[in-house]
């Protein structure tokens, strides 16, 4: 078996057999969901979910130009820099066979020799993903809970009387909205918005990314790659005019039919307010509009987030499934801790794509 580097942001070709092998795997793996279209999986691997360096490896398929396994690391190098986030995965024809968990030995080996001392990635709960995690010595961090709404499926009304019942409680507040980048005056506030998200439950030793205009723009940059349309609605404090509270979604136009919920934040100073419910409400209401042909939007949640579920199941979103954060310790001088999986158990994922937002990996 060879295991081959690549750039993950210039190397268009190997990029595309990833992309053909991820197809190939999600049936199996995530059958719920569409697969990433090519653009929305080009940016991810140009960009990263958290805009930092990344390492590329691929197992060369039996045909020229396709992919038996895949595998993306992550290196964060403001917060977590212990850390690489991993996304592994292997063809369904080459499963049983090894190569799994020579390709995460691999990931381990290079990720301890790059002064990391954790390999973290997710997979979904009861898959064979979770239980090649388990077998390697992963342990599980913290999990969220995938819920699913059918804006079809609201009863006649139901949002005019949310945004109603909301919006007495947030008087002193107005609703600002736009589609696309965040407009150039506003970019320090979104920063200060999503940095609230910092107190939601965390898997143990992780750091919350910090976010900066200056992050906050290249967040955008990413999601104008991927071709996303991207929606976002904020509640501005009259007296103040600061950002209260923001929601944010993305819809990929080659799969109009899904929405992809992203960060939805309170500044801790506003909450009490119903806010959170308010934007939400608000943006709903924006979709039927803007997006005539969406039939699912798709979020998560810690399941220690009460406040933002209790949210979500007064919008109608129902329990999908269940995805755990898994991590696996490196050891160190390159020696790893991972460990020989059973044949039959080097079958899948650990850190498939996590299909809750193409565009940010926060959730709410």
């Amino acid at each position: 078996m060879r295991i081959e580097g690549f750039d993950p942001v210039a190397d268009t070709a190997r990029i595309r057999a990833c992309h053909e092998l991820y197809a190939a795997a999600q049936p199996v793996d995530d059958p719920v969901l569409p697969m990433m279209s090519l653009p929305v999986f080009t940016g991810w691997f140009s960009f990263g979910w958290t805009l930092c360096p990344r390492e590329a490896w691929l197992v060369p398929g039996s045909r020229p130009g396709t992919a038996a396994a895949a595998c993306l690391a992550e290196l964060p190098e403001r917060e977590n820099t212990h850390a690489a986030m991993i996304s592994l995965v292997v063809a369904p024809a080459e499963r049983r066979g090894g190569i799994g968990t020579a390709l995460l030995r691999h990931a381990a080996q290079r990720a301890a020799g790059l002064g990391r001392t954790l390999l973290s990635g997710e997979a979904k709960e009861g898959s064979a993903g979770s239980a090649f995690a388990a077998a390697a010595g992963a342990r599980p961090g913290v999990s969220d809970v995938r819920r699913i709404l059918d804006p079809a499926g609201l009863p006649d009304g139901r949002l005019a009387t949310l945004r109603s019942t909301a919006g007495e409680a947030a008087r002193g507040y107005s609703l600002l909205s736009w589609r696309g980048p965040c407009p150039p005056e506003y970019l320090d506030q979104v920063a200060t918005l999503t940095n609230a998200f910092a107190d939601a439950p965390h898997s143990p030793g992780e750091e919350a990314e910090h976010m900066t205009g200056e992050r906050v723009r290249q967040t955008d940059a990413r999601t104008a790659v991927q071709g996303l349309r991207q929606y976002t609605v904020v509640a501005r404090h009259d007296e103040t005019g600061e950002l209260a509270a923001l929601t944010a979604l993305s819809v990929d136009p080659l799969q109009p039919d899904w929405g992809f919920q992203e960060l939805t934040a309170v500044i801790r100073a506003h909450r009490g307010h119903r806010l959170g419910l308010l934007v939400k409400v608000a943006m709903l209401q924006q979709l039927a509009a803007a997006e005539p042909g969406l039939e699912h939007i798709l979020t998560g949640n810690a399941d220690s987030n009460s406040h933002m579920i209790a949210i979500n199941d007064t919008l109608g979103f129902r329990p999908l499934d269940r995805f755990a954060t898994w991590q696996l310790g490196v050891g160190r001088g390159g020696i790893t801790r991972v460990t020989a999986c059973r044949r039959g158990r080097t079958a899948v994922t650990l850190g498939t794509p996590p299909r809750r937002s193409p565009a940010r990996p926060a959730q709410s």
